[in-house]
């Protein structure tokens, strides 16, 4: 790999040993990938608290505190090393709980404790504390052409996809090394040729509501795998989906695949033309969404549903904006969760103060249900006890839970989620 003079006075140590081996990473990551240099990025976004048992006896065996847990998981290092302040703007991800819910999601105070200590160091060396796997939502907002080094699936394909900025999917070592250096390998989708579209996906039906997009992406992911699709409908795409959509559409299709990418003729920034998302390559294949695969992507996510009686609803996967909340509450107003039942809606903290200032919180908890943050159940495998069966808006979350769990899943529409909550039994079904 070539490095630029002052990769390579990092490299030599200029900037300490935590960045030395930050640079060491790379250049292993690198040339494992086959990447050529490095290209700088200012925004990461990642892991890097500690919220497990093993990372506790870790830091304590160690010797090294934080410092040592941030060697091992974030930069594949043995040797404990002092960590400096972060280089570039890095948002933390998703937690594997709720601190403010410990219990309710079957964790330890003293994990708890823990954690504290742990976000902590992490916002000392420069972490925004954002827990959420929407960063878009809270304040990280890329800019088309913008070098990035992301992880969280749903969050990757939505930067590249809906924001035009360039990011691959990373894992915790990456992005810690890019945090210290601001750089990470030049391939995949940071390069122009890698970004255009291998499928177009031809509608012929409406696509409206976030179901639809759930059911569309669900699809898409099923059968490009790890390509980059394109939709397209010749009598336009109709209402243009709004944030919610695209963010359940992505989720779906880098979940049943690993779709780390789209377009959208006419609404993504890299689509404006069906022409300009295929760079003028011949697509190698045509796919066409019509009613009859629009039913059999839903049977098919449904798949592990048999009981009507429902103990479960989860809400928030990808974690719910505002709007979200604002329509839960709506639906709710005035009803009970069953009491068989229990309702679990996710969003980011900050999202949740504001639900708490508009008055959609009480709503919400006044009908039983919960507003969590910083989690969600397929990253804690938190359920309430008793749980065989769950509904879920979330195609995404349909399809893991099941196998994170074991246990049953209907996926449908909000309204039919709310429902269920309240009466305790699914109702929904195939419009």
């Amino acid at each position: 790999m070539h490095l630029s003079d002052e990769e390579k006075a990092m490299m030599d140590g200029r900037d300490g040993p935590a960045v030395q081996k930050a640079m060491d990473l790379l250049m292993r990551y690198g040339e494992a990938l086959g990447a050529e240099r490095l290209v700088e990025t200012r925004n990461v976004c990642a892991t890097i608290t500690s919220t497990t048992p093993f990372q506790r006896d870790f830091a304590l065996a160690k010797g090294g505190g934080m410092d040592a847990v941030f060697s091992e998981f974030s930069l594949d290092s043995q040797e404990t090393v002092e960590i400096p302040k972060f280089k570039v703007f890095t948002s933390h991800l998703q937690l594997g709980f709720d601190p403010g819910q410990p219990e309710r999601m079957g964790v330890s105070e003293e994990i708890v404790q823990f954690y504290n200590k742990s976000e902590r160091h992490a916002a000392g060396l420069g972490a925004q504390i954002m827990n959420t796997c929407t960063p878009y939502q809270v304040g990280n907002i890329p800019t088309r052409g913008e070098h990035c080094a992301w992880m969280e699936s749903s969050a990757v394909v939505y930067c590249n996809s809906v924001l035009g900025a360039r990011t691959n999917t990373e894992g915790r070592e990456s992005t810690g090394a890019a945090m210290l250096t601001g750089r990470i390998p030049y391939w995949g989708y940071h390069l122009d040729e890698n970004r255009h579209a291998t499928h177009v996906v031809e509608l012929d039906v409406e696509v409206e509501s976030v179901q639809d997009w759930g059911l569309l992406g669900y699809y898409i992911g099923e059968h490009v795998q790890e390509r980059v699709p394109v939709v397209h409908s010749r009598r336009g795409i109709g209402r243009v989906p709004n944030l919610p959509r695209l963010k359940h559409f992505g989720a779906a299709a880098s979940s049943s695949g690993g779709v780390e990418m789209y377009h959208i003729a006419g609404v993504t920034p890299e689509a404006l033309t069906l022409e300009q998302a295929l760079g003028g390559r011949a697509p190698v294949e045509v796919l066409r969404f019509g009613e009859a695969e629009r039913r059999a992507t839903y049977e098919k996510i449904n798949a592990t549903g048999k009981d009507a009686e429902v103990q479960y609803v989860m809400l928030g996967c990808p974690h719910y904006t505002i709007e979200q909340i604002w329509e839960a509450a709506q639906l709710i107003e005035g009803r009970r969760v069953h009491p068989d039942c229990e309702l679990w809606i996710f969003t980011p903290r900050a999202i949740k103060s504001l639900a708490d200032r508009n008055g959609y919180t009480k709503i919400i908890e006044d009908a039983g249900g919960i507003l969590m943050t910083d989690s969600c159940s397929a990253m804690s495998r938190a359920v309430p006890k008793g749980t065989k069966t769950v509904a879920l808006d979330s195609a995404k979350q349909a399809h893991y839970l099941p196998a994170i769990l074991g246990v049953q899943a209907w996926f449908g529409s909000t309204a039919e989620c709310i429902d269920a909550a309240c009466t305790g039994r699914w109702n929904g079904g195939m419009q």
